[in-house]
């Protein structure tokens, strides 16, 4: 919900979201389209192929389960301090939401953020409406959170607001954020965002996390390659 355009795929995105969303589906219609359209001198290749779906599915399952063990971690680590600003959603008036705020809780001690220098970060976040609406945030359930999702991974292309908002944190700092909506999503509505609404965000940085240790990420990789060329 905070993106501006869709991120450059990391290798997580590469796998949740390309992979399985779209490529798999294609992979089986060509998968079944060379045995009917090729004849028995295609079924060697065919075999081949499906051997190679069947090892991406296990690995990628694999994959995944370390994915959902770091988050745990992390969460296990970070919920009970990020759970308290949730107490920061508040109503507030749309209108006096003109230019970018910004509102330290907690000052970091690591890397800056600059308009210079783009800083690796992974963060946690709150972002919600002038009802007190949470449109998004990185807790498991927003109304009762228990846990905390994978964090969100820095980039440069999210919306303005949320880029001028963040110059001048370090990580480990935790900041509200306030949003006018021209550097949100303007006169478009975004999902269960209206047009024209400005917004607001508590965001707490942590040091980048990347994708977790995965003993076979190379041959995962090669796979994908090799079955959809991503």
């Amino acid at each position: 919900m905070i993106k501006n355009d869709e991120l450059k795929t990391t290798g997580r995105q590469r796998i949740v979201i390309v992979v399985i969303a779209i490529f798999m589906l294609l992979s089986t219609f060509a998968l079944y389209a060379s045995v009917i359209m090729g004849g028995g001198s295609s079924s060697t290749t065919s075999t081949a192929d499906n051997e190679k779906v069947e090892r991406f599915n296990e690995l990628y399952q694999k994959y995944l389960n370390a994915v959902d063990k770091q988050s745990a971690e992390l969460s296990s680590k970070y919920f009970d301090t990020f759970v308290s600003y949730k107490s920061r959603v508040k109503a507030y008036n749309a209108a006096d939401i003109t230019t970018t705020t910004a509102k330290d809780l907690v000052v970091g001690t690591g890397a800056e953020v600059t308009d210079e220098n783009f800083v690796n970060y992974s963060a946690y976040y709150i972002g919600w409406l002038s009802d007190e609406t949470i449109f998004d945030s990185s807790f498991d359930d927003a109304a009762n959170p228990t846990s905390l999702k994978a964090p969100l991974e820095g980039k440069t292309n999210m919306i303005e607001g949320w880029l001028e908002g963040i110059v001048g944190m370090k990580i480990g700092g935790v900041r509200e954020i306030s949003i006018p909506s021209a550097l949100a999503y303007g006169d478009q509505a975004q999902g269960s965002i209206p047009a024209n609404s400005p917004l607001k965000f508590v965001v707490m940085l942590i040091d980048p996390v990347g994708d977790p240790e995965f003993a076979e990420s190379e041959e995962l990789q090669q796979l994908m390659n090799d079955l959809y060329g991503v």
